[in-house]
């Protein structure tokens, strides 16, 4: 029982100090899904500072009517930048990504988007 109970711990421990952000499929059954986006977004620290960045990434009229089915934001450092999604993601042809720091630091953050 007491095994249960630190794994639980631990596990709630994880989550809380991940500050990474996956919304929607990034595979499916035949593997057909296509990544359009992947970049590396990342900022140096300024004492006494937040950093914020906005992107927005657009499906690209190639893939047609499709729309965007996966989202994967990845903190590279694991530290304390927030990622967050403002406007569009899933079922939508377009999303606003952004990513804030705490105050005197910088971020990493691999950004992955699927169609």
């Amino acid at each position: 029982m007491s095994l249960k109970i630190i794994f639980l711990i631990s596990a709630v421990i994880t989550v809380v100090c991940c500050k990474s952000v996956l919304v929607g499929q990034t595979y499916n059954e035949n593997n057909q899904l296509i990544k359009f986006v992947e970049e590396t977004v990342s900022t140096n620290a300024i004492p006494f500072f937040k950093r914020v960045t906005e992107k927005v990434y657009e499906v690209p009229q190639v893939y047609g009517n499709e729309k965007i089915k996966g989202i994967v934001i990845t903190d590279l450092d694991n530290g304390l930048a927030q990622p967050s999604i403002t406007l569009g993601g899933l079922g939508f042809k377009f999303v606003n990504i952004k990513l804030k720091s705490e105050r005197g630091s910088g971020f990493n953050f691999l950004i992955e988007i699927y169609v």
